[in-house]
C-alpha cells in the first residue's frame, strides 16, 4: 500500500496560495489516477483505489497545515502501515517557483505542516517531494505562504505541479531512489 498525502489548508480562503501546492499536486495526481476525494475520513479529504497494481490511498488533511500529521497518524494507525509506505508532498519556499526536489529524509526545516508529521511519527525518515513557492524576504512568511501566486508565476508553477505529479505517479511502483534519479534535476 502507498499512502500519499499532500499538505495545504482546506477552504476557499486557501484555495490556490502558495502554502497549498500540495494539494495542487495531490490534486492533479488524483486525476491521473482516477480517483475522487468522495469521502472524509481520518480527518482528510480521502481517496483510495488500485493504480498500477497497487493500493493506493491519496490524502488531503483538513487539519489545517500546522496539524497534518494528526491526520496521517490516524490513517497509518487504522492500516497497520509504516513510514515507509508513505510520501508527502508539500510546498518550500526555500525553492523557486517551478522547481521540485525529493528526498527521502531530513528536518522539517521550519515547515510546521512537516514538523507536525515527525511529532506524531516519531519519524523523520519518510519520502518526500517538495514544491518550490519561492520568497519574498520582504514579506513576513506567513502573509507569503498565504499569498496567492503571482500572475507571471503560474507557467512555472504548473509545470512544478505537473513534473511532481509524475513523480509521485512513477514513485506507486518504483522505489524512491529511483523516482530521485529520474526527477531531482541538478
Amino acid at each position: 500500500m502507498k499512502i500519499i498525502i499532500g499538505l495545504g489548508n482546506p477552504g476557499r480562503d486557501y484555495e490556490n496560495t502558495r502554502h497549498n501546492a500540495g494539494f495542487m499536486v495531490i490534486d492533479e495526481l488524483a486525476k491521473k489516477c482516477q480517483l475522487e476525494f468522495k469521502q472524509e475520513k481520518f480527518s482528510a479529504y480521502f481517496a483510495k483505489g488500485k493504480v498500477k497494481g497497487e493500493d493506493v490511498i491519496l490524502l488531503k488533511p483538513t487539519t489545517f497545515m500546522n496539524n497534518s500529521g494528526f491526520s496521517l497518524r490516524q490513517c497509518l494507525d487504522f492500516y497497520k502501515e509504516s513510514m515507509e509506505n508513505v510520501l508527502v508532498i508539500y510546498d518550500d519556499k526555500d525553492l523557486p517557483v517551478g522547481k521540485i526536489r525529493l528526498r527521502q529524509q531530513g528536518s522539517a526545516g521550519g515547515h510546521k505542516g512537516i514538523k507536525s508529521i515527525m511529532e506524531c511519527t516519531f519519524n523523520q525518515n519518510f519520502d518526500r517531494i517538495r514544491v518550490g513557492i519561492g520568497k519574498d524576504e520582504r514579506i513576513p512568511i506567513i502573509q507569503w505562504v498565504l499569498s496567492k501566486f503571482k500572475e507571471e508565476e503560474k507557467e512555472d508553477l504548473q509545470q512544478a505541479i505537473e513534473q511532481a505529479c509524475q513523480a509521485a505517479y512513477f514513485a506507486i511502483d518504483h522505489s524512491f531512489e529511483m523516482t530521485m534519479n529520474r526527477y531531482n534535476k541538478k
